[in-house]
């Protein structure tokens, strides 16, 4: 006999990605954060030099990483006194197949915008 899980197991795994979701949006609509990502995205980097392009203190870009730990985003290490930040990519690939589902929508209104503005 198969053992299907019951609906409250489904409803909540499907509430706990959603929420999830959320943090990461939330995360992403920042510029200072998104760029933060984009700099993480070459290499670890500590605290300090995320801060130091926004001209910002320790504790602004701390804030910062912290909503990007929130959303599993950046993980931080801590080395001594050093905090080494890194880029978790598999939580944007998650972002990036929940927009995916909306490609398809995007192209067919695109093609239907051109077909009307063909001559």
């Amino acid at each position: 006999m198969v053992d299907y899980p019951d609906r409250a197991t489904i409803l909540n795994q499907m509430v706990e990605h959603l929420a999830h979701l959320d943090a990461i949006f939330h995360a992403l609509a920042d510029p200072t954060r998104r760029a933060m990502l984009g700099h993480l995205a070459g290499r670890e980097l500590t605290i300090g030099e995320l801060a130091t392009p926004f001209r910002m203190s320790f504790a602004g870009a701390s804030k910062h990483l912290r909503v990007l730990e929130n959303a599993g985003l950046v993980t931080r290490t801590v080395r001594g006194r050093s905090h080494l930040c890194r880029l978790e990519a598999a939580r944007l690939a998650e972002a990036d197949a929940w927009l995916r589902r909306y490609e398809r929508f995007w192209g067919e209104n695109l093609d239907a915008l051109e077909a009307l503005l063909r001559p």
